[in-house]
């Protein structure tokens, strides 16, 4: 684009954003860019040239590709041949697609073989590991072989071994609901807790119904369905709280403080900053009683867990301040690879906000160190990354362009 033609384009953006009745901040916020980025594009400083961002930006503004810009080709054109564009969980979201097992459902039998328990266990942890390790090609290419067998498992297995059978199948599927939020393919994560949801219930252990609930707040979350999210943790929190009389285990104390994070966040992306408070330090109390860091039901709740999540939601709310003086001192090597990722990179994202961008860019590549498929696809980390390359401008450093190339965050 030329200078002329990022001005005319600059124009149109605002014009039609108004015509919606938008703010720039609320158009930023729909199709995940910054405030700062939109501003640019609509005084004509930042070109949008990749096809998928002009999508993006038409998508959010709620009109045709060609109307946003003219020379856009034309639909039929602007498709993608069939598997021209990949994503690391394109196979498990295939998997996840219909119904699990036809073959079995139109003509029924029992030929389950009980060797075959140890093996899906050990799969089913591996899953889980690659899932804390956010190493989702791997994990796509494993639980794409894992997850037919269990669902064919739990159709043809005598009624003794269902239990466990289902048990590993809302285990597994609440990894894909993790994995698919982390990569932003919220719809899926939604099909994936569900699905999770259901087969804890069959596997008879309620509180892993509750582990389900909390996957797909996260997914209505990702796909900023708050309400949805907010009145499915609610629920959850209610009925922990008012079940039983008797002390509480470790797993219904890891699943309550769970869902109280959740809804910190919840309150966090919506603005309510006393309620996320609030939510922070319900969770700071339930971690007390609980007394260490646990990996219920893939939780990692406990009290380190909830000071990460304190960071997070401090930036969110925009308290940067808060937030790093939260990040001191904590140890998280006990921790997954995703969680010790998370935390840096939400340490990148409070260093930006003071505009302290070399102590920012440091924390990311550590990050990226650790989980180079988070910080690739997150869209926090992508969207910290971007304003870090416009606001250096020409003396972006090489590690800077580096980091923004391999997330394709330059765009």
């Amino acid at each position: 684009m030329s200078s002329e033609e990022r001005r005319v384009f600059g124009v149109r953006v605002a014009d039609l954003r108004k015509q919606k009745g938008m703010t720039q901040g609320e158009l930023a916020s729909a199709i995940g860019r910054t405030a700062s980025w939109l501003s640019q594009v609509e005084r004509g400083i930042q070109p949008v040239n990749r096809l998928d961002v002009l999508r993006l930006l038409a998508d959010g503004l709620g009109v045709p590709l060609q109307v946003l810009q003219p020379s856009a080709p034309a639909p039929a054109e602007a498709a993608t041949p069939l598997g021209a564009e990949t994503n690391d969980l394109d196979r498990a979201r295939l998997v996840l697609s219909g119904h699990p097992a036809l073959d079995v459902l139109m003509a029924p039998r029992q030929d389950f073989q009980p060797d075959v328990l140890p093996g899906l266990r050990s799969s089913v942890d591996a899953i889980w590991r690659l899932t804390h390790g956010a190493e989702f090609a791997e994990l796509s290419t494993v639980i794409s072989a894992v997850l037919p067998k269990l669902e064919r498992a739990c159709r043809t297995a005598p009624a003794e071994y269902r239990p466990e059978l289902h048990d590993l199948l809302a285990r597994t599927y609440q990894a894909l609901a993790a994995a698919f939020v982390r990569q932003h393919e919220a719809d899926a994560a939604w099909v994936a807790a569900d699905r999770a949801i259901r087969e804890a219930e069959l596997s008879g252990d309620p509180l892993s119904v509750f582990a389900g609930i909390y996957r797909l707040c996260h997914a209505f979350v990702r796909l900023k369905h708050l309400d949805q999210a907010e009145h499915a943790a609610v629920a959850a929190v209610s009925a922990l709280e008012q079940s039983g009389t008797g002390e509480p285990t470790p797993q219904h104390l890891s699943v309550l403080g769970s869902l109280h994070l959740v809804l910190a966040l919840v309150h966090a992306r919506s603005g309510a900053r006393s309620s996320a408070r609030q939510q922070i330090e319900a969770a700071r109390m339930v971690g007390r009683r609980l007394g260490e860091d646990r990996n219920d039901f893939d939780l990692e709740f406990g009290p380190t867990n909830v000071e990460i999540q304190a960071v997070s939601t401090a930036v969110d709310l925009g308290d940067a301040g808060e937030a790093l003086d939260l990040s001191k001192g904590l140890r998280t090597d006990g921790l997954s690879v995703e969680r010790q990722a998370r935390l840096l990179m939400d340490m990148g994202r409070a260093h930006a906000q003071r505009r302290q961008y070399a102590d920012s860019l440091d924390c990311l590549l550590r990050a990226e160190e650790l989980a180079p498929e988070m910080i690739r696809n997150h869209i926090a980390a992508r969207t910290v990354i971007r304003d870090l390359v416009l606001g250096a401008g020409r003396t972006a450093s090489d590690e800077l362009r580096g980091l923004a190339k391999r997330t394709d965050s330059l765009g």
